[in-house]
C-alpha cells in the first residue's frame, strides 16, 4: 500500500470513530459545554475538526495550484481557532455535522487530486486528519462517559 493510501485508511478509521462518538451523545447533550474547560461542547469539537479539515482542503488545493505560501504560525492557529469557534458556535448540530462531513469529503478529494503530496501537503493531511482526530478522541470518549453517567443517574 502506498503511503498516501495508508494515511487515508487511517484517516477514515479515526474519522468514523470520532463521528460515532459525537453521534452517541444523548438528546441535546452534544451541545452542552464541558468538553473543554473553555466551554466547548462535543458539537464545538466537531466544528473545530471540521473547520480544520476545510482549511487543509483549501491548503492542498493551493499546493496543487502552486499558490501555497506557508503553514500558519502558532499565533495564527490560535487566532483561527477563536474565529472558527465564534463562527460555528450558534449553528445546530445538524449544520455542524453537514459542514464537517463536507469538509472531510473536500479534503479527501483534494488529496486524490494532488497525488503524492510534498512535505507541506503531507503535513496538512496528517495534522488535519489522523493526528487531529487522535488529539481529540481521548477527551471525546471521556466527555461522553461523563455525560452518560450524569444522564443515567
Amino acid at each position: 500500500m502506498d503511503p498516501i493510501a495508508s494515511v487515508l485508511d487511517e484517516e477514515d478509521r479515526l474519522w468514523h470513530e470520532f463521528w460515532d462518538l459525537v453521534a452517541a451523545f444523548p438528546d441535546d447533550a452534544a451541545s452542552e459545554p464541558g468538553y473543554f474547560e473553555e466551554g466547548w461542547s462535543a458539537k464545538d469539537a466537531l466544528a473545530h475538526v471540521g473547520t480544520w479539515l476545510a482549511e487543509a482542503g483549501a491548503a492542498l488545493e493551493r499546493i496543487r495550484a502552486g499558490t501555497y505560501r506557508h503553514a500558519p504560525t502558532d499565533d495564527e492557529i490560535h487566532q483561527m481557532n477563536r474565529r472558527f469557534l465564534e463562527a460555528m458556535r450558534d449553528l445546530s448540530l445538524a449544520a455542524v455535522q453537514a459542514q464537517s462531513a463536507a469538509a472531510r469529503t473536500r479534503l479527501r478529494h483534494a488529496v486524490l487530486e494532488l497525488g503524492e503530496p510534498n512535505d507541506a501537503g503531507a503535513s496538512w493531511i496528517r495534522k488535519a486528519g489522523p493526528e487531529h482526530y487522535r488529539e481529540h478522541l481521548p477527551r471525546m470518549r471521556a466527555w461522553l462517559d461523563e455525560v452518560r453517567t450524569r444522564t443515567s443517574a
